[in-house]
């Protein structure tokens, strides 16, 4: 199991355009069209799974919610900033 982060490192760590919801990292991702976000929802599928790592996601039209932390430690873990990370590469 991964520790959990102390606010000062979740404060530190969080990638850019990733906000604190409690124990969750929340970014909406925005795409040109509907298919985009879907496209990208499948890829995030693949990199959580990879990750053994499964996030939150809600698909709207033209964006993507993603919502991490690590349920088993009980609050966000270098495991939900990793595949954050990802997600962002991902995105680009």
């Amino acid at each position: 199991m991964s520790d959990v982060l102390s606010d000062d490192e979740v404060e530190t760590a969080l990638p850019d355009d990733w906000s604190r919801e409690g124990e969750e990292i929340v970014r909406t991702f925005e795409f040109d069209s509907y298919l985009e976000g879907i496209g990208f929802a499948s890829g995030a599928g693949g990199l959580a799974e990879e990750a053994f790592h499964h996030p939150e996601m809600t698909i709207g039209w033209r964006e993507v919610e993603v919502r991490l932390t690590t349920h088993d430690a009980g609050g966000i873990t270098e495991k939900d900033l990793d595949l954050a990370a990802r997600f962002d590469e991902l995105a680009e």
